[in-house]
Parts: structure tokens; C-alpha cells; sequence
């Protein structure tokens, strides 16, 4: 299809105001007062709107149990 008319220069910038990046924003977890982003769970301890969501020991616990078995691996 062949576009008809041309749309002006600020037609198509007030189109693209709108495609700028926005920066995040960052609140303070009410737990550990961390800086955290905000709608996620905190990443120093864990909670996320006072409920602990993640254990956080258990999973590093985790992490150097599978790296210790893989190094044993080697």
C-alpha cells in the first residue's frame, strides 16, 4: 500500500514522546532498609511486603553445595 500523504516532522515527534526510557525507581525494603527496586522482593533479605518470600540462606546453601559437587567432579 502507498502511504498518501506525509506526516510533518512534528507529527511523528509528538508520536515518539512517548518512547523515551524511563529510569527506575527505587524504595527502601521495610525490613533491612536496603535500597530495593520497587514491586519485587528484596534481594539482601528476602521479603516483600513484610512476608519472607525467599529463603535466602537456603539458597546459598544451595549454590556451594552444587558448586562444591561439581568442583569434586573435575
Amino acid at each position: 500500500m502507498v502511504i498518501r500523504m506525509r506526516h510533518t516532522k512534528s507529527h511523528t515527534k509528538n508520536r515518539r514522546s512517548h518512547h523515551a526510557l524511563m529510569s527506575t525507581s527505587f524504595t527502601k525494603c521495610e525490613n533491612c532498609k536496603a535500597l530495593k527496586r520497587r514491586h519485587t522482593v528484596c534481594v539482601a533479605c528476602g521479603f516483600y511486603r513484610g512476608k519472607k518470600m525467599l529463603d535466602l540462606i537456603k539458597k546459598t546453601e544451595k549454590k556451594q553445595k552444587k558448586a562444591k559437587a561439581k568442583a569434586a567432579q573435575k
